[in-house]
């Protein structure tokens, strides 16, 4: 199988930590017989500089062409605050690359051997810690209509409208349900059905879908009593899927659990095949050390991983990946600074191909 991919590295620690991804990618894909295209593009403030516009024409195009998108990281903010929001990359770039993928998986591990580095007491974790959470991505404030700044100082108003259709809280909960299927069968749908009427009509049908999956056990949770429990008892969760405010939210909560933000893959998937899927370590582009080669880079690579996994059906290679990054996390030796270690983005890269 070949693995057809658009590499966008873009700004910031997004060029070094997608180039260790790429070594392990070429690893693994040469111990399996599988040749790589890989298709680089420019994204971010590296395509503006380039080209004048974050997204261009051709980056848009190599995109089309590919069976996913591998991301680094967009923005830069000395820079971003010197363009109007509509035009930063964020919003150019990132946004409408992952137009209409509507499901967020973001998958937080705590390694036994990075215990220390979880900033919980011994006892709240000690049965380990692994939570798949699946945010939705296509509704809610972020694209909700109306939306905006009207009128003039001191009497300036601003709107964001959180919307849901039946229709985007079906399939965003069937993702939760078949992937609590395949893992500990425990879902937490989280909401705040006692305020927001787009939650009430989530709640309404998560409960309806629960009587078509009888063996997962279905829990609904407001979304402060989660950013809570997640403190409290991490351990209990398994797979949580929220609407596209609270995933934001709750996941980069919960990447602290495992020690590192850095540590945090993701993957934006969808039903349509028009669509490419887009993959991204959920970090930043971390500028103030960019180019230094300080980054975690196992964010990116365990990226890799899901991307093996769900676009190219390659589990074994996934799994391999995952291995590797497992063995060099629990050994505790080779670790970035974000991890209280001395190591550079490239020693961890070379560890975990070692480790593989």
């Amino acid at each position: 199988m070949t693995i057809d991919i658009a590499v966008l590295p873009g700004d910031g620690i997004g060029v070094e930590v997608i180039a260790a991804a790429m070594k392990v990618l070429e690893h693994v894909a040469r111990g399996g017989g599988h040749p790589i295209q890989a298709t680089y593009a420019d994204v971010g403030w590296a395509a503006i500089d380039k080209h004048g516009t974050a997204l261009p024409a051709a980056t848009r195009d190599v995109c089309r062409r590919s069976k996913a998108i591998l991301f680094g990281a967009v923005g830069l903010p000395d820079r971003d605050k010197t363009l109007p929001q509509a035009q930063r990359p964020e919003r150019v770039a990132l946004l409408e690359l992952r137009k209409g993928l509507f499901a967020n998986l973001r998958h937080v591990v705590l390694p036994p051997g990075l215990a220390e580095h979880c900033p919980l007491k011994a006892h709240l974790i000690a049965a380990g810690i692994d939570i798949m959470i699946i945010r939705e991505l296509t509704g809610g404030l972020y694209y909700g209509k109306p939306q905006g700044i009207s009128g003039d100082a001191p009497n300036r108003a601003a709107v964001d409208t959180m919307a849901y259709s039946e229709k985007e809280i079906v399939r965003i909960l069937k993702v939760g349900f078949e992937t609590a299927r395949k893992r500990r069968r425990r879902l937490t749908s989280v909401d705040k059905a006692n305020i927001l009427a787009t939650s009430q009509l989530w709640r309404e049908t998560a409960t309806a879908m629960g009587a078509d999956y009888p063996d997962v056990q279905l829990e609904h949770m407001y979304v402060d009593n989660a950013s809570m429990q997640l403190l409290r008892r991490p351990t209990e969760f398994d797979v949580i899927v929220t609407e596209n405010t609270f995933g934001d939210i709750l996941s980069d909560e919960a990447s602290m659990l495992c020690g590192s933000i850095g540590l945090v893959p993701s993957a934006c998937l969808g039903d349509d095949p028009s669509v490419v899927p887009f993959y991204e370590p959920i970090h930043g582009s971390a500028p103030d050390i960019a180019g230094q080669n300080k980054a975690n880079p196992i964010g990116a690579i365990l990226t890799v991983a899901m991307m093996l996994r769900y676009t190219f059906g390659l589990n074994q290679e996934a799994t391999a990946i995952e291995k590797g990054c497992s063995k060099v996390l629990n050994a505790a030796k080779v670790l970035t600074g974000d991890l209280g270690g001395k190591a550079s983005c490239s020693d961890v890269t070379a560890a975990v191909i070692a480790a593989m």
